[in-house]
This record gives C-alpha cells, structure tokens and sequence, in this order.
C-alpha cells in the first residue's frame, strides 16, 4: 500500500532510532506530528513481564491523573437514600436501583462507567452478561463498588482512568489530549508509569516493564524510557 503525504510527514517526525526516548522529548514528537481537523486522544500503552492467565499477576485499578484527561465521563451509579442523592448531587448522569438494572438488562449500556453502593451489588451481580463484556462492571478492585459516591462520581467526571492489563500483558490507557500543553502531558505519561510500576505483583519474576510507547489517536507509537 502506497504511504499517504500525511503518513510520509509522520513517519519523517519518528526519531531515527529504535532506542526509548525521555518522556518529554516523547510528547514533543508526538505533539509534532502534523495536526488533523479534531483534538486526538493521547494514549500509552505498556508491555509487562506478567503472566496474564494468573490471576495474581492481573494488573488493574484505576488513578486520577494530575491533570485529568480531556474528557468527562457518563457515569450512572446504583444506590438508594442518601447514597443516591451523593451521587446526583456529584453529576452521575443517572442514578437508580431496580429500575436502572431493569433498562440495563434491556440492552441500555449509553455510559462509560458503572459505580455501585455495596449494598447494591446482589441486584448489580446478575447484570455481569451485560456489563462484564463491555468492561463496565462495577468492581471493588477498580474503586468502581464504594460508599463514598460522592468522591468517585466527582473523580470520573473529572476524567479518573480505569486500566487492566489485556490478554498479552499490555496496559493500555488514555493520558490526555493532543491539545494538551506538553509540560502536563508528560506529567501525566510520568503519572501513569509510576502508578503501574507500584503495581507489581510480588509473584512477577524478572523485568517487570518491558516496554512503554506513547501514540496518539492518528499517529504511530513512539517508545519512551522507563
């Protein structure tokens, strides 16, 4: 396949060596990549040395980056009483208990994070054939099953990053926007690896971090030191 003039220019941008590179001469090269008609989404992405198929090894959680990521999330919270009101009072888009499950389990999935009271979870549990495949289940782990609504509605809307490493060990997760002033996208990056680096499983033997790269929604990766 023929390379586009965008795709020519990009490449032109990459650094001519495979080697990691700082996290700040990083975002300076993808911020450098030439610029399209909407604001991309800047993601990272980081191989580890885990065995995903042991369940000790899974590495996942969420963090509020320093300076959030560009984008506020449709949160919906089940609770009832003064829970409910918390979560309202916070900007969850919808809050509910039978009647919320109900329009769940008829296929409503129009948010991006589901967060649940603990004394909900007997009515949230048999939603997981909805939730589950779609990554919204609410999980004590992820923070996303808390009493203290009003602190996680507010820090998801702020834009609050939920990870899990995939099938082949890789971490991927949004850090922000191209728009983003260079100095606090690469905070964030900086966030990001810190907060997976302390996550260690103590079975994990060996290099732990075996890779980070950085890319933006239209450009290519580029690697980043650890």
């Amino acid at each position: 396949m023929a390379l586009t003039k965008r795709m020519k220019a990009m490449l032109a941008k990459l650094p001519k060596t495979d080697a990691p590179l700082p996290i700040a001469e990083a975002v300076s090269i993808i911020k450098g990549m030439p610029p399209t008609k909407f604001d991309q989404t800047v993601e990272i992405h980081m191989r580890l040395g885990i065995d995903p198929k042991q369940a000790d090894q899974i590495v996942r959680g969420s963090l509020v980056l320093p300076h959030g990521i560009g984008k506020s999330k449709r949160v919906v919270v089940f609770a009832k009483g003064n829970l409910a009101d918390e979560a309202k009072a916070a900007g969850a888009e919808e809050v509910g208990a039978e009647d919320l499950a109900k329009k769940i389990k008829e296929g409503w999935t129009d948010f991006d994070v589901c967060i649940a009271a603990p004394d909900m979870m007997g009515l949230v549990g048999p939603l997981g054939k909805v939730l589950g495949p779609r990554g919204l289940m609410p999980s004590p782990r992820a923070g996303t099953v808390t009493a203290d609504l009003r602190k996680t509605v507010s820090e998801y809307k702020a834009g609050k990053v939920e990870f899990r490493n995939d099938p082949t060990g890789i971490v991927h997760a949004v850090v922000g926007k191209m728009s983003f002033d260079a100095a606090k996208l690469a905070d964030n990056v900086r966030a990001f690896i810190d907060h997976i680096a302390s996550l260690q499983p103590n079975s994990c033997r060996g290099q732990y971090v075996k890779s980070i790269s950085i890319s933006a929604t239209m450009t290519p990766g580029v690697m980043v030191a650890a």
